[in-house]
């Protein structure tokens, strides 16, 4: 079996969508990021730091219709990896004040995790990995992730 290289990481995520200018909001003003371009009025490129696109959005077979089932195979969530606690706990700060309904949060031991949909339900996460000395493992050194509570007041004073 060929591994695949050490350094591979993913690239971008592409979405179908009912409405384009919707999610173009929600990305941009919820999510922070920067629309890189347009491709005609049904898809839609968007980045953080300039990069050519994290994010591709598009109604090429979606606009306007049903949202996906919840018990159907598909897209479980994006996660967006912020680089520290502050910058984990901002990115949830602009999620509620913007009235994003979160749905669940937990402290897995290799990271501290926040979960929410976007406007069609893809799944939205929004993490930070703790450093991978604070990763728990147990006797055999074997990584042991749990999925303990995160306490979201506390986040939350770290907020600039």
């Amino acid at each position: 079996m060929t591994k695949a290289h050490p350094n591979m990481s993913i690239g971008h995520v592409h979405l179908k969508v009912t409405d384009l200018q919707r999610s173009i909001a929600f990305y941009r003003d919820v999510m922070g990021l920067d629309v890189m371009q347009h491709y005609g009025d049904q898809a839609a490129f968007l980045s953080a730091g300039g990069y050519h696109h994290h994010i591709g959005l598009n109604t090429w077979f979606s606009e306007n219709g049903p949202r996906a089932p919840r018990r159907s195979p598909g897209l479980f969530h994006v996660a967006f990896l912020y680089p520290d606690r502050a910058a984990l706990a901002q990115a949830f700060r602009t999620a509620l004040e913007a009235g994003v309904e979160i749905e669940g949060a937990a402290d897995h031991g290799v990271s501290e995790a926040i979960y929410f949909s976007d406007p069609d339900g893809n799944g939205i996460e929004i993490y930070r990995d703790r450093p991978e000395a604070e990763w728990p493992r147990n006797a055999q050194g074997d990584l042991e992730m749990v999925n303990a509570p995160l306490d979201l007041d506390a986040l939350l004073l770290e907020a600039a």
